[in-house]
């Protein structure tokens, strides 16, 4: 029984056992207290087997939450790209409002158990339905990079507010609950619930990406993590604290749960249907493959009963058969005027530069750098990429390794190449940042041959001229002379009107900005006379290109380092 003693003005509750008749049955244990807020809970077990099981409870629920930050932050970079802000913008908001639901949760406390009950469910329902809310938003109201875009944020800013609320409300409840079954000092209570909720986020944080992402995938995952918080919350109120609700207030808890996990289940039963819908959204309704890779969601559609190949990596639009060749000529033919025995081409996996490199007389050795090796494998195995790429792979010249360019350049020896060809993504894309930076031009410029050139795929000249010309003179800030130059993006004839009702990253960009570099003199620019002759792009053109981008000059940029990227 539990006992009540004052000396000093001070109240002490301690724990008594003592010789009784055997209870009626249905009476409480000889070890539970009277119930009653502020008192001791009724317990079917043991205090410290109770406090133990909310410990484990905290232990799993503040996995649970850091597993949503985890989901909002990764499906936010995906598809809204620059993983830094989006990281910054879901991790502040979430913290912030955990602080509002920590002052909110203060009106809960006399109903610590119904109240914890109601933010489990509630969180689970919220926090494992998240992922597909967002990602049926973003795939039927448009990319959310465009107009659309402050909507979509404020989406995920609206999931980042509710699910930091909901987290933020545990612990005063907790701290209520593990109260009632041992009282203790504040500061060990509050030490043994940090300690539980910190480990636990140790454990979330890892099987996010280790055990989550790659076996269920994001929206499975999401689903999953929601199901357990549901069941491990409901649990503990209902198995623990369940003489501190009424009947009708267990039922109702146990009601709401199961709508919780049956929507759950519902839900993931249906993910496969609803990610075949939304990427037929996404992409159109000529999805022909869909692999998610160690790296990124790879996507091919078209190439098939005349229709067009289109391939993306992560949702943008890298290859467009449409396009293609005048951006691979572009980025590969004026580099290679001059010695081009031996080649390095730092991502271009799908083989479309390499096409274009094998098309020149002197070539002797190709190697491919690409970190993704399940692109190189579609582009060896799938037919219609393979074709566009002229079944490239198959020559014996060419060379491919997985790994990440930076290190790739690192381990190289020096000055074994002619020609360097950077065929990577975008700069403002945040992963490649590290690509476009002094360092990373330093080293490949060590790898260049005495008269070598590198040539940089630069991004949209038009549309972000401060991220081309920081490019530019971030190679120069690496010790090399540079050749801007842009080539137009749409083909001959093709207008705006043909990316009508195409998502922003879908659509041909208005043009793509290059840059030619070389140690000690400048580049010329000019096409290999002795090569096949380009089919889009002529001297001429080149050189009037050149001069167009010349003019777009935003001149005293400083260089991008690791340190502080400046795209």
């Amino acid at each position: 029984m539990w006992v009540t003693k004052r000396s000093t003005g001070v109240t002490y509750r301690h724990f008594v056992i003592e010789q009784r008749t055997p209870a009626p049955p249905g009476a409480p244990p000889p070890w539970a207290g009277p119930g009653g807020p502020g008192a001791p809970a009724w317990l079917p077990v043991r205090p410290d087997t109770g406090r133990f099981l909310v410990l484990a409870g905290v232990f799993v629920c503040a996995a649970c939450g850091l597993v949503y930050e985890l989901e909002l932050v990764a499906l936010a970079s995906y598809l809204i790209g620059d993983s830094v802000t989006q990281a910054s913008v879901v991790l502040s908001v979430m913290v912030f409002a955990m602080g509002l639901g920590s002052l909110a949760a203060k009106r809960l406390c006399r109903l610590a158990a119904a109240g914890f009950g109601a933010v489990e469910a509630t969180l689970a329902l919220v926090g494992g339905c998240s992922a597909m809310a967002l990602y049926a938003v973003f795939a039927w109201t448009g990319d959310w990079g465009g107009a659309g875009a402050s909507g979509s944020r404020c989406l995920l800013v609206a999931f980042s507010l509710a699910i930091g609320l909901l987290i933020g409300a545990e612990v005063p409840l907790l701290m209520e609950l593990i109260q009632r079954i041992r009282h203790q000092d504040a500061g060990g209570a509050v030490a043994d619930l940090s300690a539980a909720d910190y480990v636990g986020g140790l454990a979330g944080g890892l099987a996010f990406p280790f055990l989550l992402l790659p076996l269920f995938g994001q929206l499975t995952g999401a689903l999953l993590t929601g199901a357990v918080n549901a069941v491990v919350g409901g649990a503990l109120v209902l198995g623990l604290f369940r003489r501190d609700l009424t009947r009708r207030a267990r039922r109702l808890l146990l009601a709401v749960n199961a709508v919780v996990l049956a929507v759950l289940g519902c839900a993931a039963v249906l993910v496969d249907d609803f990610e075949r819908a939304a990427r037929h959204a996404v992409y159109g309704d000529d999805v022909r493959v869909a692999v998610r890779t160690d790296t990124q969601e790879v996507v091919l559609t078209g190439g098939a009963h005349g229709r067009p190949l289109n391939l993306y990596l992560d949702g943008r639009l890298r290859v467009s058969a449409r396009d293609e060749r005048r951006y691979h000529e572009a980025l590969v033919h004026p580099a290679m005027a001059g010695r081009h025995a031996r080649v390095l081409i730092l991502g271009g996996g799908d083989g479309l530069a390499v096409r274009e490199v094998l098309r020149h007389p002197g070539v002797r050795r190709v190697d491919v750098v690409d970190v993704d090796p399940g692109v190189v494998r579609l582009a060896r195995r799938d037919p219609a990429l393979s074709a566009l790429n002229g079944r490239a792979y198959d020559d014996p010249r060419v060379h491919v390794t997985a790994a990440d360019a930076f290190h790739r350049l690192r381990r190289a020896p020096a000055a074994p190449y002619d020609v360097v060809v950077s065929d990577l993504p975008d700069p403002g894309v945040t992963a490649c940042a590290k690509l476009y930076s002094q360092e990373f031009y330093g080293l490949a410029r060590r790898v260049l041959a005495p008269g070598g050139r590198l040539v940089v795929h630069a991004g949209p000249v038009s549309a972000r001229p401060r991220a081309f010309w920081t490019v530019e003179s971030t190679l120069r800030a690496a010790g090399l002379r540079t050749a801007p130059y842009r080539v137009a993006g749409r083909a001959p004839g093709r207008t705006a009107e043909d990316d009508r009702g195409a998502g922003p990253r879908s659509r041909t960009p208005h043009d793509w900005g290059f840059v030619l570099a070389a140690a000690g003199t400048s580049p010329p620019l000019r096409l290999d006379a002795h090569a096949p002759r380009p089919r889009t792009l002529t001297q001429a053109r080149l050189t009037a290109d050149a001069r167009a981008a010349a003019r777009t000059r935003l001149p005293g940029l400083p260089a991008s380092t690791l340190v502080h990227p400046r795209y």
